[in-house]
């Protein structure tokens, strides 16, 4: 047997990567090729293209390199007409994962889509290219089966594959237990962490925000700790500047606050820093899957430019932004775009879209969790509710074994029906 992969974001790669790992372990006569990345070739994964390479283009280079790109989907068609290829999965890149999916089809081979764009939130109208071009869409989010389902294409809930890596993490219990001790947390001072995003951009945009919802906190409540979670060195040097920046902005506009709230940096320390925090400000990401797993009551924000606020209201087709509260809404349908209501039920994490700065809102969060014991016991219970039925490993797993089984199933060899295109 073999499967063609097509990945192409490093997130796919270490997903892809561990799919392989799953599929092999079932049954090791089966050969991968295709596009992918390194870890997918640590996996076994014989590469056409390193197409993780490809991963940061900006539109303009996309544009600029679309020879480039269609001559790799011609080498996969080459491919096809050449190999017996029994199926293909796709990772996320759905500019060119379409094409690939579009050129297995003609070939007849049957096209698995493993972690599917987020077509629900912004671009429903290419549920008919998943309809006409993939035969099996292995859904993440729990509500995107009936979403695909009302669009006539077969979709299967498998779960996350982020709570796989979750469950797997190696935490440095040594640092754990400095840090608690150095920041008093079993004295009962809390720890407030703040998560501005692993992007540069993010970490541009969000940070100073995060700061200065950190010393809003700080002005009301001084024995809380503070610490932001930068994901690389680069961004620890960038949040001291800003850090600096926010410190002379508090004491210029704040009369009565003559010293700046202690804010600690640390680089390569998320899951340690997101164990020991009480509550966190997170950037909305994949990071609120994480929050959801340790538990941690959190607010996200995402500050955009003005006429990005403007493009959402007309693009965007749900009423949340971040995964957490999308898991748990009843409905994720978005009727008329407004603010986040901090006291609306299926609000799990209040979030904060934004062009402005709500520092108060945001504060006001973080200081009615902490000063109401019972506010932070019942934020902590729903979140372990909602976690306990999604939060869990097991999503790769699941995918191999249904990969397998229809693959298994399948009462004709596909190498007889392919044809030239």
């Amino acid at each position: 047997m073999r499967i063609f992969f097509s990945v192409g974001e490093p997130s796919g790669d270490l997903h892809g990567s561990n799919l392989i790992k799953h599929l092999k372990s079932a049954d090791p006569s089966i050969e991968f090729v295709g596009f992918g990345g390194p870890k997918m070739a640590a996996a076994g994964c014989t590469l056409l293209y390193d197409l993780t390479t490809m991963a940061v283009m900006f539109i303009g280079e996309v544009i600029k390199n679309l020879r480039f790109f269609f001559g790799l989907v011609d080498q996969a068609d080459d491919y096809f007409a050449k190999n017996n290829v029994d199926a293909v999965v796709l990772i996320d890149y759905p500019g060119f994962n379409w094409w690939i999916a579009k050129k297995a089809k003609r070939r007849g081979i049957p096209v698995f889509y493993y972690g599917v764009p987020q077509m629900w939130a912004w671009a429903p109208w290419r549920a008919r290219k998943i309809r006409k071009y993939v035969d099996h869409v292995l859904c993440k989010l729990p509500f995107e089966v009936e979403w695909f389902a009302k669009r006539n294409c077969h979709a299967t809930y498998v779960g996350h594959p982020y709570f796989d890596q979750l469950e797997n993490q190696n935490l440095d219990a040594e640092f754990t237990a400095q840090i608690t001790q150095e920041l008093g947390l079993n004295e009962g001072k809390p720890l407030v962490l703040l998560l501005p995003g692993s992007r540069n951009r993010e970490v541009e945009t969000n940070l100073p925000l995060l700061l200065d919802s950190a010393n809003e906190i700080a002005r009301h409540r001084p024995n809380v700790n503070f610490a932001v979670a930068c994901y690389n060195e680069k961004h620890r040097q960038r949040a001291e500047e800003m850090l600096s920046e926010s410190k002379k902005r508090w004491v210029a506009k704040s009369d009565d606050h003559e010293t700046t709230t202690d804010i600690r940096l640390f680089e390569n320390r998320t899951p340690e820093l997101m164990g020991a925090s009480t509550a966190c400000i997170a950037c909305s990401g994949s990071v609120s899957l994480e929050l959801l797993y340790h538990r941690k009551p959190t607010v996200i924000v995402y500050k955009v430019k003005r006429w990005l606020m403007a493009a959402q209201a007309i693009f965007i087709r749900t009423q949340f932004i971040t995964l957490t509260n999308l898991i748990n809404a009843k409905d994720i349908r978005k009727t008329t775009w407004a603010p986040s209501d901090p006291e609306k039920d299926d609000v799990v994490m209040p979030e904060y879209l934004t062009v402005g700065a709500p520092i108060e809102k945001i504060a006001s969060h973080i200081l009615g969790w902490l000063g109401d014991s019972r506010s932070m016991g019942a934020n902590i219970a729903r979140l372990d509710r909602l976690a306990i039925e999604y939060a869990k490993p097991g999503a790769t797993g699941r995918a191999a074994e249904y990969i397998l089984e229809e693959l298994q199933a399948q009462s004709e060899p596909h190498c007889s029906s392919r044809t030239a295109a």
